[in-house]
């Protein structure tokens, strides 16, 4: 079967013209511009001879007319939801990929053992959760916390899916069997400079850096800015400065260790005002789970002596921990022979530092990634590329591994 790169290319430039906002992308979860990207995809692959349904989640899944629903098969899959203002790349790749081998094995009379799925709200950035809709279907979380996501429009996602196929009354008989699939490929661009730097087209991702996210809350006490002398400020925003500062530092006393700060919220948030309370999110990720639990402990320390020495009160509430994940290793010696049979003497490896939905599924499915090179490294940026021809290259590897069950 052949694969088409200029197909690809334009699936990848007609969803990146369906967005809220000129310039980037912007695609939020159950918005119209969502709906329409959905939609494209949607209509391609009826085109291509899928049956389609929509699961109770808000997930789009796509079979061969030939590969019942209840059949052993092949999954892959990512989305098409968007952080604001983003690029063209992020999560569609992995669709549009799945999208072009369903179409190439449709063109060439095969019937692949394949199923794409397009995952609801991925990003996180509407409903305050990444990965909701894998999430939601592998039932880790349940229709109560599901209710309690909430947009900016003060929208469960309970209620703003339900228009586009959230029912809470069918998610029982709609969660993930795993027993379906034999494995799970996701297909994405890498997110960092390494392997656009080093001159790597593809690479197979064996694990994925853990995470833990923290809402960090400082409380000082409002007072006038221009009456109230320095000694005698408490002032939460100041706080929240240093803690900021000390947080950019810390990743640097472990290995292989990052730290964000990529929320804040300060009140009253007048500009004659001192600060009496700061609101920030703390995102801190590393491959190894004790460098995730000794940095969170080395934050409650530091943060807690900066803020005692300032007389301010420190919150720190963690909402979120999810583990590393080493993927299975039959499905990456899949990927590797796929690689050598379409002709790549040599595939490089790597590990995600950022998660992704097959991270969500890998404890119930057996899964792994393929990563494309992104230029320079930029992601959730409008300046984001990948190449058509490394893109390509991993959509050949990826129709290789999954042309028969294993």
């Amino acid at each position: 079967m052949r694969i088409d790169s200029d197909r690809i290319l334009r699936d990848i430039e007609a969803i990146g013209a369906i967005t809220e906002t000129p310039g980037g992308c912007s695609r939020p979860t159950f918005t119209a511009a969502w709906r329409a990207a959905r939609d494209y995809v949607i209509d391609e692959a009826g085109r291509a001879g899928c049956a389609v349904r929509v699961d109770a989640f808000g997930n789009v899944h796509m079979r061969p007319s030939g590969v019942p629903w209840e059949s052993r098969c092949w999954l892959t899959g990512s989305h098409v939801d968007t952080v604001p203002n983003g690029g063209k790349f992020d999560g569609v790749v992995g669709v549009v990929v799945g999208l072009e081998i369903l179409r190439a094995a449709h063109e060439a009379g095969r019937t692949l053992p394949m199923e794409l799925c397009m995952f609801a709200e991925e990003e996180g950035t509407t409903f305050g959760l990444g990965m909701l809709g894998s999430r939601a279907w592998a039932g880790t979380l349940s229709v109560e916390q599901l209710s309690r996501a909430m947009n900016g429009d003060a929208a469960s996602f309970l209620q703003a899916g339900a228009a586009h196929g959230v029912d809470p009354s069918h998610m029982p008989a709609d969660r993930l069997d795993g027993s379906r699939y034999c494995g799970m490929i996701e297909v994405h661009v890498e997110q960092g400079p390494a392997m656009w730097e080093r001159g790597i087209p593809v690479a197979l991702v064996t694990a994925v850096n853990g995470r833990r996210q923290l809402m960090c809350t400082i409380r000082g006490v409002a007072n006038h800015a221009g009456s109230t002398p320095m000694e005698y400020r408490f002032d939460a925003l100041a706080a929240a400065g240093a803690c900021i500062v000390e947080l950019e530092r810390l990743p640097r006393e472990f290995e292989q260790a990052v730290c964000t700060v990529g929320r804040i919220e300060a009140r009253p948030n007048a500009v004659n005002v001192i600060a009496d309370e700061v609101m920030f999110t703390i995102d801190f990720r590393s491959r190894s789970e004790r460098t995730l639990a000794d940095g969170a402990a080395r934050m409650k320390s530091s943060l807690g002596t900066i803020c005692d020495r300032r007389g301010v009160k420190l919150e720190l509430r963690e909402y979120e921990h999810l583990p590393p994940v080493r993927f299975d290793a039959r499905v990456c010696d899949r990927i590797r022979a796929a690689a050598g049979q379409v002709g790549l003497t040599a595939l490089a490896e790597t590990t995600s530092g950022a998660l992704h939905d097959a991270v969500i599924l890998a404890p119930f499915v057996p899964s792994a990634m393929v990563f494309v090179a992104s230029k320079d490294g930029v992601s959730h940026n409008p300046a984001e590329f990948s190449r058509a021809e490394d893109i390509t290259l991993a959509a050949r590897i990826v129709g290789q591994a999954v042309s028969e069950v294993i």
